[in-house]
């Protein structure tokens, strides 16, 4: 059961362990609890204990920074890293975030799976997830947030939504609770993060990302089918 599976875990028991110096390809984020390391995508709850559409983000790259972090999907314990392409660090070169963006624990983007939706396939990843809450967050940190809406970007031929939240304990969370919500307590931050979403590789040489469902922010309702869709390949994927 999903709320007791939240119920039995205490977020406040991980600790992070850093290995390594930051800027360099050994760099990694750990997540350790009393019982030892653990991988924060497989064993962290996606939903959060007292409401089952509110969920737990992990902070992958704090808002005004650029250094792109993220989950190791490959590696022991799946700590965090710096992204490198053929022994380079990445970095977002069009600046940096406006935003802070990490993944929904226990869920997957299934690379065999394609999305009605959107008519691609998945990108073999855990859900994007960003937050638009007023504090910077910090790598590795575990916070709960509220579901507002989600975008469906097309990156490289491959379905890679982004889910937007919100803080539970951000100051305009009690206001905000829809996309909609989000348009008149934040005008223009949805059109915002769209373009940033869009723009963001042409420095790099690559052609602007797309936007499937007519580009619109789909509404809570629809963002927690797909994260109930990709917990659902995340569970018959990887849960033992």
């Amino acid at each position: 059961d999903v709320k007791d599976a939240a119920a039995s875990f205490d977020l406040s028991t991980i600790k992070l362990r850093e290995e390594g110096d930051k800027g360099t390809l050994e760099y990694r984020v750990f997540f350790d609890t009393p019982e030892g390391p653990i991988s924060p995508w497989h064993k962290i709850p996606l939903y959060t204990s007292d409401d089952s559409s509110d969920c737990n983000m992990i902070v992958e790259i704090p808002k005004w920074t650029r250094a792109k972090f993220e989950i190791s999907t490959k590696e022991s314990n799946n700590p965090i890293k710096q992204d490198e392409k053929k022994g380079v660090l990445r970095d977002y070169k069009w600046g940096d975030m406006c935003f802070n963006y990490g993944a929904f624990p226990q869920t997957w983007e299934d690379p065999s799976d394609v999305s009605e939706d959107t008519g691609h396939k998945g990108d073999d990843d855990p859900l994007d997830v960003i937050e638009v809450g007023a504090r910077q967050l910090k790598t590795g940190e575990v916070v709960p947030v509220k579901v507002l809406g989600v975008l469906a970007m097309i990156d490289d031929g491959e379905t890679d939504w982004k889910v937007l939240v919100i803080r539970k304990d951000d100051l305009l969370a009690d206001k905000i609770n829809d996309v909609d919500d989000l348009e008149v307590e934040l005008p223009g931050a949805v059109g915002a993060i769209r373009e940033w979403l869009r723009v963001y590789k042409l420095p790099e040489g690559k052609p602007e990302n797309s936007f499937g469902l007519e580009e619109k922010a789909m509404p809570k309702e629809y963002a927690m089918k797909v994260i109930a869709e990709t917990h659902e390949l995340w569970a018959k994927k990887y849960k033992s």
